[in-house]
């Protein structure tokens, strides 16, 4: 599958799941109150996708992970006003906000450049995704690695992070149980 028709086909699975319509409406709402541009990332998407190809039921949106990049304020303090901010509209969705501008600091790497330069450190390839509602109510989509590999039946490594971590990731969210049909690639 090419980008633009991995693109599409998540959109429109997106425009069908109300719980993911109704978080990117929260997001977007927040967006528009604080100036930050908040994009719903990783298993957000990426489960989506898998749960739609590879499982007959769907796995639970059991957190949300809300990325921006913001210079101006480096204080986790800031993350957790974000996640009030989204909570005060939609409390029973699980938000975990995260300024891509200071992960660098956690994850021992150079000063991250943006989100999508944040991105491409993840662990795997296939959770480097994300997802907004423009300010006119379009989705729009960010990946450091593209969305057609989300189609591709793997979990692929990411070359910037170890081995050993790729595969702790792969156990401890127990993908391969979950989505029996991937394969680690």
């Amino acid at each position: 599958m090419d980008e633009a028709g991995a693109r599409n086909r998540i959109a429109c699975w997106l425009i069908q799941d109300s719980q993911r319509m109704a978080a990117l409406q929260v997001a977007a709402r927040v967006s528009a109150q604080t100036g930050e541009e908040l994009w719903l990332a990783a298993g957000f998407v990426r489960n989506l996708v898998w749960d739609k190809l590879y499982c007959a039921v769907c796995s639970p949106l059991n957190d949300l992970d809300v990325i921006y990049f913001g210079q101006h304020n480096l204080l986790p303090q800031y993350d957790r006003q974000l996640e009030q901010r989204l909570g005060d509209i939609a409390a029973k969705l699980p938000w975990s906000v995260k300024n891509q501008a200071r992960m660098h600091i956690r994850n021992d790497d150079r000063p991250y450049l943006s989100v999508i330069d944040a991105m491409s450190f993840w662990p795997e390839r296939q959770t480097a995704v994300a997802v907004r509602l423009s300010a006119d109510g379009e989705l729009e989509f960010i990946s450091a690695f593209g969305f057609a590999c989300l189609f591709d039946g793997h979990i692929s490594h990411n070359p910037k992070r170890e081995w050993p971590l790729f595969l702790q990731r792969i156990e401890s969210k127990g993908w391969l149980e979950m989505y029996p049909l991937l394969s680690v690639n």
